[in-house]
């Protein structure tokens, strides 16, 4: 005889293929829809675990692994100490000088707001949105006029593309009071070739990016000017950013901030962190609502049970083995709907990794990150709730049988 007499009895009732066909159909039916719950939160939260790293090379292209302005106005001062502390770095591989404004665009009577990104030749290093251009050429930096533009913008103001005859125009406002008595008084303007266009996102949505010489003649700065140090690190999955950011700090010294790629994007993720979350608690609630069919099992059970458990009781089985019984019973089952939910959800994801077969528009198909931490999560949500379920409906089993 099993040391454990009520998992045995458990086991039995769950597996054994005698009995009424409607307590294994609705003993099975608990297992199935713990199957579809478990499996579809595993794939929802694969879904958004594929997502973060979807974003986190979007966001590649627009922050760096560092990035350093100035605290005091936008343009970063001593850019020359600045330089020798970063060059002299061992843990920084490259960086670049950034200037960023809004301008005006036209193009044929055609006219948007656009994000004039200005940038030195060393920027793809840093960030290589070169690899990104599907039409055309990254500018040469030859010429201070070539530009590479986000596709969507491009197609919005119908630009020929490494055309060397169409030029659109930009215009950014001067800054500074008085009376305006001409033209050249509210705006400078510049006439630009676009050399080619990279995908557009949401993050990297209306811009432009051109050589910074283009931007400092169009604000009226001096050569050499920088609103941003954007930096990339040799082996930034290694560094503590941290630690290196207080060590350019204090080498740095006054006016100067230095942010992570985090830090320069925490309000997007924090939004991503949100819908995560309120996605987990959504499904949670899919769970907690699926367990009642494991309550509706127990009971069934315990009703058709009823003249064998009169049977135990009077052969010397306790009443609390007998609780212990159906407790286990359900946590069999919550076992066999969780690892067998577990299993059809991993499928689903390798499915859609090898096929890509579910797609959110025509290029992009759904990302799908299988993680570990996510089988703990899965799990341990469906356990609490099923686990809780069984002992709290098992206990009805020694009230009903004392009673009846």
């Amino acid at each position: 005889m099993p040391r454990n007499i009520a998992f045995y009895i458990a086991s039995r009732y769950l597996l054994a293929k005698k009995g009424s066909t409607a307590v294994t159909f609705i003993t099975w039916l608990a297992v199935g829809a713990m199957t579809v719950a478990v499996a579809a939160m595993f794939v929802i939260i694969s879904v958004f675990s594929g997502l973060e790293d979807l974003n986190k090379d979007l966001i590649s292209n627009l922050h760096a692994d560092l990035t350093i302005k100035s605290t005091s106005g936008k343009t970063i001062k001593d850019l020359s100490n600045i330089t020798n502390v970063l060059k002299n770095n061992k843990e920084i591989s490259s960086f670049s000088r950034v200037i960023e404004e809004k301008v005006y665009i036209n193009y044929n009577g055609k006219g948007d707001i656009a994000y004039l990104r200005g940038v030195d030749s060393a920027y793809i290093k840093v960030n290589p949105i070169d690899k990104n251009v599907f039409y055309g050429v990254y500018p040469s930096f030859n010429y201070s006029n070539e530009v590479l533009m986000e596709n969507s913008l491009d197609n919005r103001l119908s630009i020929p593309v490494a055309s060397s005859t169409d030029y659109a125009t930009v215009f950014m406002p001067k800054p500074g009071t008085g009376i305006i008595n001409k033209e050249e008084d509210i705006y400078n303007k510049k006439d630009i070739l676009v050399t080619g266009v990279f995908p557009g996102n949401d993050q990297l949505d209306n811009y432009i990016i051109a050589p910074i010489e283009l931007t400092e003649e169009l604000l009226n700065l001096t050569k050499g000017s920088a609103y941003q140090i954007v930096i990339k690190l040799k082996n930034p999955e290694h560094t503590d950013t941290d630690s290196l950011k207080e060590k350019l700090l204090s080498s740095l010294g006054k006016n100067i901030e230095i942010k992570t790629k985090e830090e320069e994007n925490a309000a997007f993720w924090k939004m991503i962190n949100t819908e995560k979350l309120f996605i987990y608690l959504i499904f949670a609630l899919v769970i907690f609502i699926t367990t009642f069919n494991l309550a509706g099992a127990i009971i069934i059970l315990q009703l058709d049970k009823k003249e064998q458990a009169k049977s135990l009781i009077s052969l010397g089985f306790p009443l609390s083995h007998l609780r212990k019984t159906y407790f286990y019973t359900g946590v069999l089952i919550v076992i066999s709907g969780i690892i067998t939910g577990l299993i059809v959800g991993t499928a689903l994801c390798y499915f859609q990794l090898y096929t890509e077969f579910f797609r959110a528009n025509e290029t992009l198909p759904f990302p799908v990150k299988i993680v570990g931490k996510n089988y703990f999560i899965v799990a341990i949500t469906a356990s609490i709730f099923g686990f809780a379920i069984s002992w709290f409906f098992s206990k009805i089993s020694k009230e009903y049988i004392i009673k009846n």
